[in-house]
């Protein structure tokens, strides 16, 4: 459907402000479909991407900073982001040997385990997009990394 439709707006300023519209108008529609999946789960958005990071450290640990630096989303209260995850017993927080001013977070085998069964179930993002082709979506990457850079 057309963003002019969806909003209920027939003009623009020009096509880069439709497109800006646009952009961030898509961006909340795919998040809420991801969201809806995440719920079944009990899991935000960002919740899932901090254990895919820590998944993706796995078996070694890693800071709030790295976790931080490396979110889709970025946001200030990564801390309690990983406080949370704790108290869900998803990772584990261990003062680093080396420097006692930082802290080794690293997933659990509850949080491997929690991944394991959301991964059939993201599969279903894939399908969210179903209205394009492959060599759409290529195209569509691309330019958004070319738009960025």
């Amino acid at each position: 459907m057309k963003i002019e439709e969806e909003i209920k707006q027939i003009k623009f300023r020009n096509d880069y402000e439709k497109l800006t519209i646009n952009l961030i108008y898509t961006q909340g529609w795919l998040l809420d479909k991801i969201s809806k999946v995440l719920g079944k789960y009990n899991l935000t958005q960002q919740q899932y991407n901090v254990l895919r990071i820590l998944r993706g450290q796995y078996p070694n640990a890693t800071s709030v900073g790295v976790i931080k630096e490396r979110m889709l989303q970025k946001i200030s209260d990564s801390s309690r982001l990983v406080d949370r995850l704790e108290r869900k017993g998803f990772l584990s927080r261990k003062m680093n040997k080396d420097d006692r001013r930082k802290t080794d977070i690293k997933i659990t085998k509850k949080g491997l385990i929690l991944l394991k069964k959301v991964e059939p179930e993201a599969d279903k993002f894939d399908n969210i997009l179903h209205n394009l082709s492959v060599k759409e979506i290529k195209t569509l990457n691309k330019l958004l990394d070319k738009m960025r850079g």
